[in-house]
């Protein structure tokens, strides 16, 4: 085993939390019990499919635009993405993160704006020791990768575990077809010109994140409060732990986003909040460690590097001026804006 392999796993399986991964009081956890947010909306998809009535369509569109903006995110059930497909990709991620390092690595720049944007470098794999925080460690392995368009992005994703692409690719097919769903009901939602986000969601990334055991959730993170960059983000993951928390517009507090069977979590990403101009709300949000293993998968659905990002005009007048300035999306990425709430 390699010095490096080393430096990764003395933090598996260990007894008591390493000194370089705990966080100071005010950013850990701490002993506090989070409440699991019971009220955070369950949006029935099917229901939008199948109703040949204008209404009801019209009722389930209401509701992904009332929860974004008062929540930031929701969950949706019966959203065509198959159980079969969310299975094989859970199983996938398990099996890569306990691949030996040097399967995994490709680089560990995470600004590296030449492999989420379909450059030539492939992918950005991260242990553990390469996330710091003032010196401080996350709790987490991760791979981040360019997944759009499949067939063109594919030849530079991992060829370990030797299914991954075949995997990959029948999942984001699927995929695919359901961030053009929700965005297009939030699209008409707004009040946008047929097509206006459509055009805007060209370039998507994948995310996995895996969460060994931890020996005391209440002393570290896996990842740290933030905002997505994106326009949506749609989230999987595995196991009953309750690894996601969000804030609370209301009231600045924490609260945990219980996973439920079947069901997909949708966020608002920080470039919907502004082309929606403020009224989409980007939740702020965290990842907690359990005792038990974790892994999830996001999928960000951004616009290309060169769009420029600003709000709609259509949600602009003389009473609701733009709250934002034009920017382009690979500068913004690129900026401490990406992740804190759009000012």
């Amino acid at each position: 085993m390699g010095e490096e392999e080393e430096q990764v796993l003395r933090w598996f399986n260990v007894e008591s939390v390493p000194a370089d991964y705990r966080f100071s009081m005010e950013n850990r956890p701490g002993q506090l019990p989070i409440p699991i947010c019971e009220t955070i909306p369950v949006i029935d998809l099917q229901k939008a499919a199948d109703s040949s009535s204008t209404s009801d369509k019209l009722s389930i569109i209401q509701q992904i635009i009332e929860a974004s903006q008062e929540y930031g995110l929701f969950q949706v059930i019966n959203h065509g993405v198959s159980g079969n497909a969310v299975k094989e990709l859970l199983s996938l991620y398990r099996d890569f993160f306990k691949m030996p390092i040097e399967d995994k690595k490709c680089s560990t720049d995470n600004m590296n704006i030449d492999a989420l944007f379909g450059g030539s470098q492939g992918w950005i794999y991260k242990n553990s020791t390469d996330f710091a925080k003032d010196g401080i460690h996350l709790w987490r392995d991760s791979i981040k990768h360019n997944c759009y368009p499949i067939q063109d992005s594919m030849q530079r994703w991992p060829t370990k575990p030797t299914r991954y692409r075949e995997v990959l690719s029948r999942y984001l097919e699927e995929m695919e077809v359901l961030s053009g769903r929700i965005l297009e009901m939030i699209n008409q939602g707004l009040g946008l010109e047929e097509g206006y986000l459509r055009e805007m969601s060209q370039v998507q990334h994948l995310v996995a994140n895996y969460y060994p055991p931890c020996p005391d959730p209440t002393l570290t993170l896996g990842l740290l409060k933030h905002c997505d960059p994106s326009l949506i983000t749609i989230l999987v993951q595995d196991g009953n732990a309750c690894g996601l928390q969000v804030v609370n517009h209301n009231n600045g507090q924490w609260m945990g986003v219980s996973p439920l069977p079947n069901a997909l979590i949708v966020n608002i990403g920080n470039q919907l909040s502004i082309v929606s101009n403020g009224k989409l709300k980007s939740p702020e949000h965290r990842a907690v460690n359990s005792k038990e293993t974790r892994t999830s998968i996001a999928i960000f659905v951004n616009p290309s590097p060169n769009s420029r990002v600003e709000p709609a005009k259509a949600l602009v007048d003389e009473f609701n001026p733009p709250r934002y300035s034009p920017t382009l999306y690979k500068d913004f990425l690129c900026s401490p804006k990406a992740y804190v709430l759009p000012s």
